[in-house]
């Protein structure tokens, strides 16, 4: 009897390290999807709309897993980044193309983040250079440990503050009632109720993103049998991501909302300024500066590798976290280069109200080249037994198509 308990504790055991194993990956990115900008666009949602936005939010959940879920497939099963199969398979120009605009995409945001650092750092009376430097340092430091999994497991702990915004959401006592009312009853046809549901739209897929998820599960060096767990991982995050951003809807919904429509909220203090009747100032800049400093830093981090891992496959050179730095110079430079500059343009009063909308619209023009690449490598580069078949392939298809269709209005709208 003992020994079918140990055995049975065994294989528990067993399972658990297996699981453990091959998370990450997904929950890193989805954390990092919640970034600044999209907690920006999330308050703004509830403060103009109420809880109109939560239903689209859940709609989007499976929209986000199965855009990712193919990144994970292509990674693990090719062993290839994706700047290195769109070069191999379309050649150097498109590779460039593809990288070069990611680049820029991912400096953006990367400045959005690091403002978002500055705007925490302003809550309590710390000056941009301080926080944002001191931000800058950290995160080179811990870029250049050469340990894939250490970057993993600090860049997640750090982004589950943002679990403080479901704690929030809690703490302002929504009316469960209105909320239901407000899900049921959106406002579709009202144009500014569809140009921040495409700007909602156009943040749930970051071009970074499909970059870093795929570089990662190779990082992390995940085999063939470990495919299901990782789109575990994936699935899990996908819930998690969009339930900070239901979250920061509800939170802004139950206060400003419905104290205060239409009261534009587009930076860190006024949002947190808005919940301070509720929560009280002192509570409310630290639950919300927590969370936008937990969701600003494992972005940041994030957007960083995803640039420097696309310019490293599209060029050839060595770009593995795993490498120490003076084994990948090009790699490592690139990375703390886009960290160091970013914080110097921040430091120097980038807004960042004009700079979340720039970079929203620079990510809604890039979807269909983006999507589209990762459509064709699915159909193209995997072999026959993992790509995607029968009603699963053309609803995905027909997702994409609509997250396209979304980031060109948005961007149009926009300009």
């Amino acid at each position: 009897m003992d020994a079918d308990v140990s055995y049975t504790r065994f294989a528990r055991l067993r399972r658990l390290s297996w699981l453990l194993a091959a998370v990450g990956p997904g929950l890193m990115v989805m954390l990092a999807d919640t970034d600044a900008g999209s907690i920006i666009t999330a308050a703004q949602s509830g403060a103009r709309w109420g809880y109109g936005m939560v239903l689209p939010l859940v709609i989007l959940i499976p929209v986000l897993y199965v855009i990712q879920e193919i990144t994970v497939r292509l990674g693990v099963v090719t062993g290839k980044g994706h700047g290195q199969l769109i070069r191999e398979r379309y050649g150097m120009k498109w590779a460039l193309l593809s990288v070069g605009t990611l680049f820029l995409s991912a400096v953006g945001a990367l400045i959005t983040e690091l403002s978002g650092v500055a705007g925490v750092g302003q809550l309590f009376g710390v000056p941009d250079w301080m926080s944002v430097g001191a931000a800058t340092v950290i995160l080179v430091a811990l870029g250049l440990t050469g340990s894939y999994r250490r970057i993993e497991r600090i860049g997640i702990s750090v982004g589950l503050f943002e679990l403080l915004f479901i704690l929030m959401a809690f703490m302002v006592h929504p009316v469960p009632g209105q909320l239901v009312a407000g899900m049921t009853s959106a406002p579709w046809r009202a144009p500014g109720y569809l140009f921040l549901l495409a700007a909602n739209v156009g943040a749930v897929i970051m071009p970074w993103m499909i970059f870093y998820q795929q570089g990662a599960v190779i990082d992390k060096q995940l085999t063939r049998a470990r495919v299901r767990t990782a789109r575990l991982d994936t699935a899990v995050g996908a819930i998690v991501s969009q339930l900070l951003m239901i979250a920061v809807v509800v939170a802004t919904a139950a206060t400003i909302g419905r104290t205060h429509p239409n009261r534009p909220l587009d930076g860190v203090s006024q949002i947190a300024s808005a919940l301070t009747p509720a929560l009280g100032r002192s509570l409310a800049n630290t639950l919300f500066g927590l969370g936008m400093l937990g969701a600003s830093f494992i972005a940041a981090l994030v957007v960083s590798i995803a640039a420097a891992w696309a310019i490293g496959e599209a060029f050839g050179f060595k770009h593995s976290l795993n490498d120490r730095p003076r084994d990948a110079k090009p790699f490592y430079a690139i990375y703390s280069l886009a960290h160091i500059g970013g914080a110097l343009l921040v430091i120097l009063s980038v807004n960042l109200v004009a700079l979340t909308v720039d970079v929203e619209v620079m990510n809604a023009m890039l979807l269909p080249i983006v999507l589209g690449f990762l459509l064709l490598l699915e159909a193209g580069a995997l072999p026959a037994a993992w790509r995607m078949k029968g009603v699963y392939k053309y609803t995905v298809w027909t997702i994409s198509g609509a997250i396209m269709a979304f980031g060109v209005y948005m961007a149009f709208a926009t300009l």
